[in-house]
């Protein structure tokens, strides 16, 4: 038997072009760009459908983008009668499942994702902070390359991929580091702040603030947290861990396992891209993946999931 879990995306995954098959074909699609906009009060399904990639890819952009459409994905699913009984995301990403869990409004998230883009953004002078991926080798040795350097683990992506996060000189020497120590590869990431490390502390309290001032409800279905790699379904607990998540590492592989450990068998990736899935096939090679970001995509995964 089926038992499903849906994960979400984080910021990596968007592209120029994304979300514009699915809300040509359903008016949920078109229904959420048109709500987006408003709360916004800039025209994001342009910036979507259109571009320029160059403006996407700007964090404060980005967030509220793919969180956008990770939830038209998840409402096109909803539609169609399939039903999760569990939720999860990559950073970003936690926002789309607690979305999916009914505990923010849409309306709220697009805006809260949005601020939050815009204060890691600011939480760090541009240029002095970057992350790094780091693959091939043990979760352990990659911590402490990173803490003899002063970089921080940001990222527990799988078995094989850690992410690191810092200031660029203490990152550039933590590669260093895990390279002479067997790395198979390390690739310095394309992002403007050095996400999931104590240097996103400004942004964390900035943040606190504005989750203060919208209502968060319990969850209809269990989130596993970024930080906890546990369930969450409590509305205190939820405001508490999103704040939490922004300085601390996002234990993405442990969540998986959690998850699979609890007998879910078949992960649906709710949004732009195949990243998660990926990091998935590399974490239980015995579960089932679809993802579901364009008509094909959703068509396949419904013939999957609904056999």
């Amino acid at each position: 038997m089926k038992k499903l879990a849906f994960v979400f995306p984080g910021q990596g995954s968007q592209s120029v072009g994304m979300g514009a098959e699915l809300s040509k074909h359903f008016k949920i699609g078109e229904d959420l760009f048109k709500r987006a906009n408003k709360a916004l009060g800039f025209d994001l399904e342009k910036l979507c459908r259109e571009g320029p990639e160059e403006e996407l890819k700007k964090t404060a952009i980005t967030q509220p983008a793919i969180f956008t459409v990770s939830a038209i994905c998840f409402e096109v699913l909803r539609e169609k009668g399939v039903k999760p009984e569990a939720l999860a995301g990559h950073s970003l990403g936690e926002y789309s499942a607690l979305y999916a869990a009914r505990a923010i409004s849409f309306e709220d998230l697009v805006k809260i994702v949005h601020l939050r883009g815009k204060f890691m953004q600011e939480a760090c002078p541009q240029g002095t902070g970057s992350m790094a991926a780091i693959m091939g080798l043990d979760v352990e040795k990659v911590k402490e390359a990173a803490r003899a350097s002063g970089a921080e683990a940001a990222n527990i992506n799988s078995p094989v991929q850690v992410v690191i996060s810092g200031k660029k000189e203490a990152v550039a020497a933590a590669m260093k580091l895990a390279k002479e120590a067997g790395a198979k590869r390390t690739i310095e990431l394309a992002v403007s702040a050095p996400f999931h490390s104590s240097l996103m502390k400004p942004a964390a309290e900035r943040l606190s603030i504005e989750l203060s001032k919208i209502e968060i409800k319990d969850a209809e279905v269990p989130v596993v947290s970024n930080v906890t790699a546990d369930y969450v379904r409590e509305a205190s607990k939820i405001k508490e861990l999103l704040i939490k998540q922004v300085t601390s590492p996002v234990l993405w592989s442990d969540s998986i396992k959690r998850m699979a450990s609890d007998g879910i068998n078949t992960f649906v990736e709710v949004g732009p891209k195949k990243v998660l899935s990926g990091l998935i096939k590399n974490i239980d090679e015995n579960v089932i993946i679809y993802n579901v970001e364009d008509l094909a995509t959703l068509e396949a995964c419904l013939k999957g999931v609904l056999q």
